[in-house]
């Protein structure tokens, strides 16, 4: 009964927080990103990012697109960390349907699916002009491997709050997900220690004229109250699978962009925020695979995102103009 009443409770000051608020999230900038990949390394820990694939200089890529600044520009993902501060630690509820995430009670750190003021808002796109003209229907986003010294999961705020997990690494690897063509979404990216993780991702599609394109990078994430340059340096466990990944590189301390104000905005108040938003406006429907050893077929129920409202045609995510 305890759980329920937590649950409820979240709900309802989620109801509150939306009547007050506009029901769809800020759009990204109109204007798109500039074409070329930016220089320099970064910090990145407040503020809009997506993760997605493109064709930059040298052909198909998995890279960063920075909207903190202007104008947006995507970035090499081993040239940015992506903070996860403490103001983004909560404790896990005591409900069952967030047992994925660990004990009642124990820490863990979430950048949440609606935005925060002054916690890092990763979504992932599938707006790249060239992306968006040629890609055939999807892009296939893998989880391949996780160096870190927790968990890591990614889920999406389902109908009525119900969590729809996207990856999560107590599950064997590798994990697959579709992003639909023109695509923009956000979810919640949680990890259950502090320190350094390495989300290595590959991001796979075929185009209208039947060539295959592949792309393996590795995400930096630092986590608690740590230095954040250190996760520049970390070095991901290398396989012989994943050769062509590129491995953490040094180099002098990078720039940081944070907000170092300590925030007690609760976080749950936005996931649950984010629920209600997200089973009034639309139902977005990823297919979730589990990688070759997990034995199951793709996910037949919708699971929802943070989404402004989908053009026609358009299945998933929040379709805007951010590409």
């Amino acid at each position: 009964m305890k759980g329920i009443a937590l649950r409820y409770a979240v709900t309802a000051l989620a109801v509150a927080l939306c009547l007050s608020a506009p029901a769809t999230l800020p759009a990204a900038a109109a204007e798109g990103a500039r074409p070329d990949t930016a220089t320099g390394r970064t910090v990145i820990a407040d503020g809009h990012v997506d993760i997605g694939p493109r064709f930059a200089e040298d052909g198909w890529t998995v890279q960063i697109r920075d909207d903190t600044v202007d104008p947006a520009v995507w970035r090499d993902t081993d040239d940015v960390v992506l903070q996860v501060k403490d103001t983004a630690r909560i404790k896990v509820p005591d409900t069952e349907e967030f047992g994925f995430l660990g004990k009642p009670g124990d820490d863990v750190w979430v950048l949440p699916q609606a935005q925060q003021q002054g916690v890092v808002w990763p979504g992932w796109n599938s707006q790249d002009p060239q992306v968006a003209a040629t890609v055939a229907r999807e892009v296939t986003w893998e989880l391949t491997d996780v160096t870190g010294p927790g968990h890591f999961v990614l889920f999406l705020n389902g109908a009525f709050g119900t969590p729809e997990v996207v990856f999560d690494t107590v599950e064997r690897l590798p994990q697959e997900t579709g992003i639909e063509v023109n695509s923009h979404v956000h979810g919640n990216w949680a990890f259950t220690e502090p320190g350094t993780y390495l989300v290595g991702v590959r991001m796979t599609a075929t185009t209208k004229d039947g060539k295959t394109h592949d792309s393996r990078r590795t995400l930096r994430f630092s986590v608690g109250p740590q230095n954040p340059d250190s996760a520049l340096t970390a070095q991901a466990s290398a396989s012989p699978d994943d050769a062509e990944k590129p491995q953490g590189t040094s180099g002098s301390p990078a720039e940081t962009r944070s907000d170092d104000g300590s925030s007690s905005t609760p976080l749950w108040l936005g996931i649950g925020a984010a629920a209600v938003v997200a089973a009034v406006l639309v139902i977005v429907v990823l297919r979730r695979g589990r990688g070759d050893t997990a034995g199951r077929e793709p996910s037949a129920e919708p699971g929802t995102a943070s989404a402004e409202p989908t053009e026609p045609g358009k299945e998933r995510g929040e379709n805007d103009e951010s590409a």
